[in-house]
């Protein structure tokens, strides 16, 4: 488990509702996108058919289809409209609706699953981690990128201590994975030869409402059904804008950090 209490509805509602403008703000998913592109083929393509979990706009495949012109993807999204978006952008590509949890398909179908900045709103990483490993064949490679601890650190900070003075706790705010969270879901789901790297993307913004702009355009509301409502809610919002700018602008303007992990493994075999 990752900690978090997610609103699975929500976060279909969010990313529903962010697919016409998702790639305006998107700047650092367009990066860890073809990262995750350039990690499988660093490994070497193999063949069969490719699976692509929470496509989004279909960043992550059209990359693919770009570097390896003979993959036979299919491509995935909890989110309908996502789903719509990236099946217009990549041609008419076999696209479906399907829930990271519960994947509707046969096992051993795929040779390759894939993901770019999906897994960090999941609860159950290693439940998540095993429907991956159920739909793969044997010895066949999972990629992805998710976002980990230390994930908008900024912006979190500001939030407790803005709640704090507002006599709030801040419990309902997302907790993003740790890398050894990580690696021992991927173990716990039958993982092998796994490697795991970690890397930070730093996002300026002119003011923290533009941040919380972006945010909210790429789908990256608050999920948890523990967040507060109301004017409380808004008197914390403007400390925490004031906090934001007060500790962490700099030249370069409001700083944003993406801790960014990167996966490749391989379905073990029977034996």
């Amino acid at each position: 488990m990752t900690g978090n209490f997610v609103d699975i509805d929500r976060v279909r509602r969010h990313f529903s509702c962010s697919a016409a403008r998702y790639d305006s703000y998107a700047a650092v998913q367009k990066i860890v996108a073809g990262k995750v592109s350039a990690l499988l083929a660093g490994a070497g393509f193999p063949t069969g058919t490719v699976l692509e979990v929470g496509t989004g706009t279909g960043l992550l495949t059209e990359r693919l289809m770009a570097a390896w012109p003979g993959v036979r993807p299919l491509v995935s999204d909890l989110a309908h409209d996502m789903t719509r978006q990236a099946r217009r952008r990549l041609g008419g590509l076999a696209a479906v609706d399907a829930d990271c949890r519960a994947l509707p398909f046969r096992s051993g179908s795929f040779a390759v699953v894939c993901s770019s900045s999906v897994y960090q709103w999941v609860e159950d990483l290693p439940a998540a981690f095993a429907e991956s490993a159920r739909v793969l064949t044997t010895g066949g490679r999972f990629a992805f990128a998710l976002f980990g601890a230390g994930t908008l650190e900024e912006l979190q900070e500001s939030y407790r201590f803005a709640a704090r003075r507002g006599g709030r706790e801040a419990r309902y705010l997302h907790a993003f994975p740790e890398m050894g969270t990580v690696r021992n879901a991927l173990e716990r789901a039958g993982f092998s030869g796994i490697s795991l790297h970690q890397e930070d993307l730093v996002e300026y913004h002119p003011e923290v409402a533009d941040l919380l702009r972006s945010l909210k355009g790429i789908g990256a509301g608050n999920a948890s059904p523990l967040r507060p409502r109301g004017f409380a809610s808004r008197k914390i919002m403007q400390g925490m804008m004031t906090r934001y700018r007060q500790r962490f602008a700099c030249e370069q303007g409001i700083p944003a950090t993406y801790r960014v992990i990167y996966c490749l493994a391989e379905k073990k075999g029977d034996g």
